[in-house]
């Protein structure tokens, strides 16, 4: 069973250890560099927004600079993802006045023209999801047929419902709606669209934690671009939304992502994690905002990369309760002003970890709460994301398998897991402005590569 945004972990974590002074733990990770586990598709980054912001006027939009300095700083083309809950109460009105509600969100045509000249900015990809819940086929169609034209070959795909295996929880279907009835009512929809854009591709089934409607979907809907489903950790309620349980190894969720990546090769379609962050309902203060958030996204990304997933949708801005997640990794303080939250760095240091192909690498890491994954960037050059989650044990990382000497270094810091300042990668926190300008460190690898308690290193050598 999958551990989704509505089940409870079994306890509450304990609290956190104050960090005691101690030698640090000797960690040994090593490499195979001839055996590699499969590419990270070039578009894997991506961010994922409620339907409500695209109304939101010049939000999404060429001309809000910082915003697009702070995803051009990945450096690599990626995909956004439109939907949320608010997709399924939202409408399309092509000369209507735009507005952003939980319920009742209406998106225009210069809001889509605003969204592509922002896409076109940045250089990334959309995938948008259309409104089944309300079940007003004849809106949904000329939504459709809108994004298609305004996006041309922007759009990956076209999405019909966001978490359908939660309709009967959002009033959207009576409590007997099972996977059946959720595939007829696609393919209705899919079937009606189809009409008019004959040759527009889908995604689905965009599932919150039904991973056997992702199954039985993979294989009797051949007609489909990408698979698709999203994961939280838990509910924000829940007692266990801790630090202790963002940053402890997610094994309960292994499973499920084992089954996601099976039925995907068997489909012989990618799948795609489109909406995902730490704890749902709009994560939890003091958590999701901390800097084990940047820690766990770092892990969590590369984590998904090792089940073959095709790319991963971080949930962004405002929920579908109105106000800015506290997962958010970009803040905003619905003023116009907007800055990079503890969890975006994680994201920009995969985004320069998490490039090329991943290579079979084993750690040993004892005792500490450390993870490290491997990746080919070039002919000859590796990189090795180390992520030390540990609230106290540092540790002193030996790489077996690296016949070079010297290496390139850049560390992922904060004064503590649950610092919301003072973040810096590289040596540098992004500015105001959105500006980053972190630097790698020369160093020898001999003696091994110190990675303190709450922190990452990224680590660039020859192979």
């Amino acid at each position: 069973m999958t551990l989704s945004r509505r089940q409870v972990l079994g306890a509450a974590a304990l609290p956190l250890l104050p960090r005691t002074a101690s030698a640090a733990d000797f960690v040994s990770v090593t490499l195979d560099p001839g055996a590699r586990l499969g590419a990270i598709p070039a578009d894997f980054m991506g961010l994922g927004y409620e339907i409500s912001s695209v109304a939101v006027p010049g939000l999404l939009s060429d001309k809000n600079s910082t915003y697009l300095r702070l995803i051009q700083n990945f450096r690599t083309p990626g995909v956004i993802r439109i939907g949320g809950n608010t997709s399924d109460y939202a409408s399309y009105d092509a000369r209507g006045e735009a507005k952003s509600l939980p319920k009742g969100t209406v998106v225009n045509e210069a809001s889509l023209r605003e969204l592509r000249g922002f896409l076109d900015a940045i250089g990334w990809r959309l995938i948008w999801g259309l409104n089944l819940g309300a079940d007003k086929l004849d809106n949904a169609m000329d939504e459709a047929r809108a994004v298609a034209a305004i996006m041309g070959d922007k759009l990956i795909a076209l999405e019909i419902g966001n978490e359908p295996d939660l309709f009967p929880n959002q009033g959207h279907r009576s409590r007997a709606y099972d996977f059946a009835m959720y595939l007829s009512d696609y393919r209705r929809f899919k079937a009606a669209i189809r009409g008019v854009l004959p040759r527009v591709p889908f995604a689905g089934p965009d599932v919150a934690g039904a991973v056997d409607w992702f199954e039985q979907f993979s294989r009797q809907e051949g007609d489909i671009a990408l698979l698709t489903a999203h994961h939280y950790i838990t509910g924000q309620a829940n007692p266990a939304a801790t630090i202790e349980t963002m940053v402890a190894p997610n094994t309960r969720y292994r499973s499920s992502l084992a089954r996601f990546q099976a039925a995907a090769k068997l489909a012989r379609k990618p799948w795609r994690m489109c909406e995902t962050a730490s704890f749902s309902g709009g994560g939890k203060a003091g958590v999701s905002d901390t800097f084990a958030a940047a820690l766990w996204s770092l892990d969590y990304l590369f984590e998904l990369a090792n089940f073959s997933c095709a790319g991963v949708n971080m949930q962004t801005g405002v929920n579908h309760l109105g106000w800015i997640s506290r997962y958010s990794p970009i803040a905003d303080d619905m003023k116009g002003n907007y800055s990079a939250a503890p969890e975006y760095y994680g994201l920009l240091a995969f985004s320069l970890a998490g490039r090329g192909e991943m290579m079979v690498s084993r750690c040993a890491p004892g005792l500490v709460n450390l993870t490290a994954y491997a990746t080919r960037q070039f002919r000859n050059t590796a990189c090795i994301a180390i992520i030390n989650k540990d609230q106290y044990r540092d540790a002193t990382v030996t790489i077996r398998g690296a016949s070079a000497r010297e290496a390139q270094l850049m560390r992922l810091t904060a004064p503590s897991l649950t610092a919301t300042g003072e973040i810096t990668l590289g040596g540098a926190s992004v500015n105001k402005a959105g500006f980053w300008s972190g630097k790698r460190d020369r160093i020898r690898l001999e003696g091994g590569v110190a990675v303190p308690a709450a922190s990452a290193a990224l680590v660039w050598f020859k192979v």
